[in-house]
């Protein structure tokens, strides 16, 4: 991966609904070399996938939270049964195993607390191997960041 490359990828993380022939322009590239670089990129697994960024609020998921979460039993098996539940969950937009005094945490984007509340009874009680849960619910964004930078 070269200057170019990089550069492409940044344009891209910025605004990939751009014309090729006004990426190519801004690199100094011209289309046909510009779109074989894409491409390249694109086999290679550098570029995984595009996607659009909605507005959260707009799209009727205006409440942010992130919760940790502690297992009763741990191990892989046990890990992998709380990940893919949590995973399941129209509201988890993005689920991690971590290292530290919790195990899982979620972030999740709601649309009222009703959901959070039906959420909690089928991801924390009874049988999810749940110990305890902790929630922090997002009252300011200061920086939210899809890019890589390359």
């Amino acid at each position: 991966m070269d200057k170019i490359d990089r550069k492409l990828l940044n344009l891209m993380q910025r605004d990939a609904s751009r014309t090729n022939v006004d990426m190519a322009d801004e690199v100094g590239l011209s289309p046909s070399s510009c779109l074989r670089r894409i491409q390249r990129l694109r086999a290679s697994g550098i570029i995984e996938r595009v996607v659009a960024i909605l507005n959260p609020a707009r799209a009727g998921r205006g409440i942010k939270a992130f919760v940790t979460v502690e297992l009763k039993l741990h191990g892989e098996a046990h890990m992998r049964r709380f990940l893919d539940l949590a995973s399941a969950e129209e509201a988890v937009s993005q689920a991690y195993a971590v290292t530290g005094e919790s195990d899982v945490v979620l972030m999740l984007r709601l649309k009222d607390m009703e959901e959070f509340a039906e959420l909690c009874d089928r991801l924390f009680r009874d049988q999810t191997n749940v110990a305890r849960f902790f929630t922090m619910m997002v009252i300011k964004t200061a920086k939210e960041e899809t890019a890589v930078r390359v």
